[in-house]
């Protein structure tokens, strides 16, 4: 495996390790891990990671059958026993450098059509770090011959400390079954609670972009141009994941099922060519 590339700021520390999913091993303010930080040699697991891309899809298509335009397309199971696909295939491909400096990094990876996703595509990413924010964007195209369902998103683990509170407005929660899948949708207002007791593996929609999470260490602000947001976290767990998305969990199924529309779903088509792009920051300051 290569070296990770360790980007930096006045205030923070990123390192990515293109080779392993295009992954972010680890995000320091200082000495301070504000991710899931494990340093990039130690690293073997990409699920393991702070943070991974979510290409061509986020969360889980159920049973690993995509259905679309009549055809059923079988994907591959890439979460060892569980019976679905998985947040997509970016996170398990390597990913190539365009271009970096101490400020930045660019990667790209292309897909062929093949038994994890039916679909050819390229997709980049760009981290930025300046002063006390790292900037992410997430980019792909279509380049199949066929209109292509298509998702984007992040998910990032954030560290739960001892006082670790999360607060976000939103206007529904699509509430999941034994199997993890998203089932109907009620609506809520988002959650503004401590994370020490929160048992939460849900996607909420309405989200208006912006997330805070304060501890006794820091106040990080996560903010997105996406409409849709994955939290999970249990009170095993010593973080919680945040993660922007652009559509629901199992969403194409469910517009097959006939369990919403497409907008609300957040399902994107793109034509042959077509591009869709995201965006994620995730700015820290020390707490006062």
């Amino acid at each position: 495996m290569t070296e990770p590339i360790t980007l930096s700021s006045a205030s923070l520390r990123c390192d990515i390790k293109p080779d392993l999913g295009g992954c972010i091993t680890g995000l320091w303010l200082g000495d301070l891990p504000v991710l899931r930080s494990t340093p990039a040699g130690e690293l073997m697991s990409v699920r393991l990671a702070g943070s991974y891309p979510l290409v061509p899809f986020s969360n889980r298509v159920g049973h690993a059958t995509l259905k679309w335009q009549g055809t059923s397309h079988p994907l591959v199971q890439n979460n060892g026993p569980e019976p679905h696909a998985i947040h997509g295939l970016g996170w398990q491909r390597p990913w190539q450098v365009l271009e970096q400096d101490e400020h930045l990094l660019m990667l790209a990876f292309e897909h062929s059509a093949d038994a994890a996703w039916p679909f050819a595509f390229d997709a980049s990413q760009t981290f930025r770090l300046s002063g006390n924010t790292l900037e992410l964007t997430l980019s792909m195209t279509n380049q199949s011959a066929m209109p292509a369902p298509a998702g984007l998103g992040w998910h990032p683990y954030f560290v739960k400390r001892s006082r670790s509170r999360i607060a976000f407005e939103a206007t529904g929660r699509w509430e999941m079954n034994e199997e993890k899948l998203p089932t109907h949708r009620l609506p809520a207002h988002g959650l503004d609670v401590d994370c020490a007791a929160l048992d939460v593996d849900h996607c909420f929609d309405g989200w208006n972009g912006v997330v805070h999470l304060r501890d006794e260490k820091m106040h990080t602000r996560i903010a997105s141009n996406l409409g849709r947001l994955v939290v999970f976290t249990n009170p095993k767990r010593d973080f919680v994941a945040i993660e922007p998305v652009s559509h629901v969990n199992n969403a194409v199924n469910l517009l097959q099922a006939g369990a919403g529309q497409a907008d609300e779903l957040g399902i994107q088509v793109l034509a042959p060519g077509e591009s869709m792009s995201a965006q994620m920051s995730i700015q820290v300051e020390p707490a006062p």
